[in-house]
Parts: structure tokens; sequence; C-alpha cells
């Protein structure tokens, strides 16, 4: 059986955080100690076959993705845990390094089929890349039914609606790992009205008063901002808590299934060495970017695309996000609202008020929506337009997915465009 078993590291406490050029070092030499591993022998002397690797760096540690053949799930754990251990151990810069997690992650949805049709005619496949396919077919994962089975000659509303609780409690349940963001980034009440303590992403340790936030102005001014103007006068409606919860969670929940899927599409690419144009195979995600690029979508561009989706999520819910970095990362903002969007919907927690939750969101951290040009096949060529950088228009040309929109915004190391340090996916 093939597995992606996810590891992730973090420093020594007390540590200081790493700089871009230490993130390049610590990046290189994970590589390298992985890439030195062409099996492992797991418990029982049971071998384990090192397929790929693939690593991304933050300030705090590093998240390894490890794709494996192995007999079973924990086998494939504990091998690739023990060899991320062996791996810092064996460097003296990362010796104080901890493994804080080895496991392969699990979908909610994909969970719940696999219970619904275990040993029966409906199981999934075996293999991971055959239930991709199957889980893709249509038009897409987004597609997915689950039905829930019906017991005891029940017509089963009361089961799936206690199934639909219950899901609703755990995608809730997520909310608070969106560090960065508040209440009041979805329209929620000020918690303070509420009599309850600020969280960390509306006044924290990159969110106190006075700090200056995406639109220059002062984060409490940022989050006041997310309320709509009130109709005729009236007080801002608030969003109920419950829909902001869920609308965070979702969020959250998005990212981890965001980031698996970009991995597979890129596993789907060096398998068929093409791009997303010429692609046979069924995709997650890329197929989402903008067409007329497609062909620049090869392996090295899908690596960079998801080191920014990791980076970026990262900022998300360790509260060291400020503002958007580049294209790219609005690019992958666009495909995490989409997953959130559509794990709601499938489930049927979808409503008007959560709906509403997560376009207020997007309406706060996106800057402008300039990037939408690029899916207008009206505006074909706009993004060589070199008149439109005098008007204050981001630039749009593919060469400049990955530069930073300034001097003070964020891009990661791995996948920043060559002029801005980095490498060029076009190169």
């Amino acid at each position: 059986m093939s597995y992606v078993v996810t590891v992730e590291t973090c420093l020594p406490d007390g540590a200081d955080e790493l700089d871009a050029l230490q993130q390049v070092g610590a990046s290189a030499l994970l590589e390298h100690g992985f890439d030195a591993v062409e099996g492992i022998e797991g418990p029982g002397g049971v071998e384990v076959d090192v397929l790929e690797t693939i690593v991304a760096v933050h300030p705090r540690g590093s998240i390894v993705k490890v794709f494996v053949h192995a007999p079973s799930l924990e086998t494939a754990e504990d091998a690739v845990g023990s060899v991320a251990a062996e791996v810092l151990e064996r460097s003296e810069l990362l010796a104080g390094w901890v493994v804080e997690s080895s496991e392969v992650k699990l979908h909610i949805d994909l969970i719940r089929e696999s219970l619904e049709a275990a040993d029966g005619p409906d199981a999934p496949p075996s293999d991971l890349r055959a239930r991709r396919a199957h889980h893709t077919a249509g038009a897409g994962p987004a597609d997915v039914t689950h039905p829930a089975q019906p017991t005891d000659g029940a017509d089963g509303s009361g089961d799936d609606d206690e199934d639909q609780a219950e899901l609703e409690l755990q995608i809730r349940a997520l909310a608070p790992r969106l560090i960065s963001f508040g209440p009041l980034f979805f329209g929620g009440a000020d918690p303070e009205e509420r009599g309850e303590p600020r969280e960390q992403g509306e006044q924290g340790e990159q969110g106190e008063q006075g700090e200056q936030g995406t639109h220059g102005e002062s984060r409490d001014q940022r989050d006041h901002g997310a309320q709509q103007e009130p109709p005729e006068g009236g007080a801002p409606v608030a969003i109920v808590s419950e829909a902001v919860e869920l609308a965070a969670g979702a969020l959250v929940y998005a990212a981890e299934v965001l980031i698996d899927e970009l991995y597979d599409d890129i596993q789907t690419l060096a398998d068929e060495e093409t791009n997303v144009a010429e692609c046979r195979a069924e995709l997650w995600h890329l197929t989402e970017l903008p067409p007329r690029y497609g062909l620049a979508y090869d392996e090295l561009f899908a690596r960079r695309f998801l080191v920014t989706a990791i980076a970026l999520t990262t900022r998300f819910t360790d509260g060291s996000f400020r503002e958007l970095g580049c294209l790219a990362e609005e690019l992958v903002l666009k495909l995490l609202l989409q997953q959130a969007h559509s794990t709601l919907d499938l489930y049927g927690l979808l409503g008007d008020d959560v709906a509403e939750a997560l376009g207020r969101f997007a309406g706060e951290v996106y800057e402008d929506m300039d990037f939408e040009w690029l899916y207008d096949d009206a505006r074909d060529g706009v993004d060589e337009d070199p008149a439109l950088a005098g008007m204050g228009v981001t630039p749009l040309a593919i060469g400049t997915w990955f530069t930073p929109f300034d001097d003070d915004r964020y891009v990661h190391p791995y996948a920043v465009d060559e002029e801005a340090g980095g490498q060029s996916t076009l190169d």
C-alpha cells in the first residue's frame, strides 16, 4: 500500500525563529538527510520503501511529506517517524529539533465513505491513485457525495441529522487553530462586547493596537472594518458566533485538504512528466488556476505553489500573518476558500450566514481582486500590459507570481522568483 506520511518538526523551546537564509539551509539539510534513505526497516524487520520526500521549512520548524510503500498505515507512520528523528540527530544544526508528529492525514469525507462502504461492493479502492480517480470522477472532488445508509429499516433521516450535527461540531472545534484571525475578520461580534477576552488574532502578539495592517491602518481599525456598512444608518449586524466558528474551522480543515491534494497533483505531474494543460489524469486543484498558463504549470511550478500554500496557511495558524505576500498567495487563498465552500456545501453546512462570513473574511484579507483578470478571456494579454503598472494594478505576468509585492512582504525562499532571489519556473 502507498501512503503519504506527514512529519511535523519544531525548533527546541526558547530557540529564535529561523530567518529566510536559515530556512533555506535547514531545508537543504532535511532534503539531503531524507534523500539518503531508500528503504526503512520497520517493526519486526518489515521493509518500507521510500519513494519521494518533499520538504517545506517555516520559521518555527518544518513540514515533510514522505511517500512510502508499507504493509500498513501504522508501520508507515512508525518507520517514517523513526527515520525523521534519526535525520535530525545526524545533523549537528538540527540535533535540537523535535519530531512533533508522524502520521497519515485522513480527511473527514474520505473516512466517512470508507466506513459506510467498508467490505461492501462500494468500498473505495485500496490503491491511492485509483482512489483519487474514484473521488475525482465527474467534475471534481467537490461533486463527491456520501449518502448515509438507513439503519433498522428507518429512513435514516434522524441519523443524518445527528451525523451532520456531529460534523458541524468537529469543524467548529478547529476554529481556534486559525490564530491570526479573530471573529471580527468574519463579521462576528467583538468578544469584548460579549464580556470575553480577545483572541490572539484580534489583539495579541501580531495584532496589538496600532499595528499596521494590510490596508495601512491599525489592526483594530481593520477588524472593525470587517463588518459591512449598516443599512441606512442602522447598527452593523454581526454574524452569529456559530457561523463564524464554522467558517473559521472550515478554513483550517480546507488547508489540510488543499495541501494534501496539491501533493497528490505534484505526484501526478511527476509520474506523467507533463504539465497541467497536457495532463491526461485527474488533478485536484491545479486545473483551477488561470487556464491560459496551463503549459507552464509543470512539476517545478507545482512544487513552488505547494510550498507557498504551506507558508501561507502556516502564517494563518501560528499567529504571524499580516498580509498576502505575492500573487501566488492570492491564488492559494482563492483555492482555499473554494475548498472551504465545497466542504461545507457537501455536508449541508453552507448556510447564508456562513457564506457571508467567508465572504467578509475574503474581503478583509484581499487587498484587491486584480488577479481575477487572469480568468477573464476578454482580458487576454492584460497581464503583459506595462501601462497597468502605472495605474496601481498588480503585475499579473506569470513570471511575477512569486515576486513579493514590496520589500516588506514574505515569500518562501524556495518559491520566490529569480529576480527576487529564487528560481524561476520558466527557466
